[in-house]
């Protein structure tokens, strides 16, 4: 089970950042739910954090021209 590579160079700055923030939202709410109630794979929190962080590495590359 691969998982699927982002692909945010396509993306232009504005929709990175659109990007983060609807991620940014579905990590709090996959956090507050699994405080509630366990989700099945709670490894699946761990990867979203990751892949906002990734995201804001990319933004940051291209504010600083590399």
């Amino acid at each position: 089970m691969a998982k699927e590579k982002l692909d945010l160079k396509g993306l232009s700055e504005q929709d990175l950042k659109e990007k983060i923030s609807a991620e940014e939202l579905r990590l709090k709410k996959m956090t507050f739910g699994h405080a509630i109630t366990p989700i099945e794979n709670p490894m699946s929190i761990r990867a979203v954090r990751r892949d906002i962080a990734r995201m804001h590495t990319e933004l940051r590359k291209r504010q600083l021209g590399f």
